[in-house]
């Protein structure tokens, strides 16, 4: 069974929304900060930190993209944007999916990605095991 983690933009969040492309910009920025790093240790740090290429299919244009491993330990993850309609006001979100067949590397990786994008964005983080992270501003 597939399970998930959202990024839910919140009031005190760096940013309200966020788009697919504005996403995949933040993951190569990342990509790029573990290449930096690797290369200040004199190790190719970044196939180790981010095993993944980028893929995507037509039928999800506009709404998702997935990571595809490009190692045996590493197979699939699914990043998707959406809206909360159900809460006034609408609230946006970003969506990671481990669908199944994925690793114990892939939920490692997932994780990572999640409380990094979380850290940045300034959101609040519900993991895959059902805990909340608050990397939001609260009083």
């Amino acid at each position: 069974m597939a399970q998930s983690a959202f990024i839910k933009f919140v009031e005190g969040s760096s940013v309200a929304s966020m788009t697919l492309e504005e996403l995949q910009d933040r993951l190569h920025h990342y990509q790029e900060q573990l290449a930096l790093t690797g290369k200040q240790l004199s190790w190719e740090y970044d196939d180790a930190g981010f095993p993944y290429s980028f893929e995507s299919k037509p039928e999800g244009k506009d709404r998702w993209f997935y990571l595809k491993g490009t190692n045996p330990l590493y197979n699939y993850i699914l990043f998707g944007v959406g809206t909360d309609d159900g809460q006034e006001p609408s609230r946006h979100y970003i969506q990671v999916v481990l669908p199944d067949g994925s690793t114990h590397g892939d939920k490692a990786k997932a994780n990572e990605y999640c409380k990094h994008l979380g850290k940045q964005l300034q959101a609040e983080l519900h993991l895959f095991n059902g805990r909340v992270m608050y990397f939001n501003p609260r009083k």
